[in-house]
C-alpha cells in the first residue's frame, strides 16, 4: 500500500483527522478517512489475593459508566511501559514491582490508527492517586477469575480490558495451572 495524499481536515488535543488517498495492495486507489491517535497503555494490575484492578469511568462517548483497566495516552516520546507505570499510579493509586507485556491491541482497524500496548502488573503497593478534575473513576478490586467471566459475558464490554484480562489469565495459567 502507498500513500498518494493526505488531506488533514482536523487536528485537536489527541487526535488528527486525515482523509487519505491510498493505493491498496490491489491496485485500487481510495480515500480513507483515518484518525490518528497516539496509542496507548492499559494494565492489568493483580494483587497477592488475585484480584485484579478495574476502574468504573464515567465515558461521555460511550453514553455512561463503562468498566475498564487503567489505562491513558501515550505522550510525546514516552515510552508504552513508562504510560503504564503513570496511569496506575494516577487512576488506581498503585505501583507495582514486576511488569510484563501482554502484547497490543488494535482497537478499531478500520478508521483508528491507535494501538493498545497491554501489561501485567504484579507485587504491588499503595501510592498517591492522581486523578484529573475531567476523570469520574471509581478504583474497584475483582477476582480475576470473576473479572474475566463479566468480560466473557458482556458486562465488561471495553476491548482492551476484556482481552487484557483474558491475555493475564492465560498466561498465569499457564505458569501456575490451577491459579488463575
Amino acid at each position: 500500500m502507498s500513500v498518494e495524499d493526505v488531506r488533514t481536515v482536523f487536528r485537536g488535543r489527541v487526535i488528527t483527522v486525515n482523509v487519505e488517498t491510498v493505493r491498496l495492495p490491489n491496485g485500487h486507489v481510495t480515500d480513507l478517512e483515518i484518525i490518528r491517535h497516539p496509542g496507548g497503555a492499559a494494565v492489568v494490575a493483580i494483587d497477592a489475593a488475585g484480584r485484579v484492578c478495574l476502574i468504573r469511568q464515567y465515558r461521555h462517548a460511550a453514553g455512561g459508566w463503562v468498566w475498564e483497566l487503567p489505562a491513558g495516552k501515550l505522550e510525546p516520546a514516552e515510552p508504552p511501559l513508562e504510560t503504564a507505570r503513570r496511569e496506575l499510579s494516577e487512576e488506581a493509586g498503585t505501583s507495582a514491582q514486576s511488569w510484563q507485556s501482554l502484547g497490543i491491541i488494535v482497537s478499531s482497524p478500520g478508521v483508528f490508527t491507535e494501538i493498545v500496548h497491554l501489561f501485567l502488573a504484579r507485587g504491588l503497593e499503595s501510592v498517591k492517586m492522581a486523578h484529573e478534575a475531567a476523570e469520574l473513576i471509581e478504583v474497584h478490586w475483582v477476582q480475576l477469575k470473576d473479572a474475566c467471566a463479566r468480560a466473557l459475558q458482556g458486562d465488561i464490554d471495553d476491548g482492551k480490558t476484556a482481552l487484557g484480562l483474558l491475555r493475564a489469565r492465560s498466561l498465569l495459567e499457564s505458569l501456575h495451572p490451577g491459579s488463575a
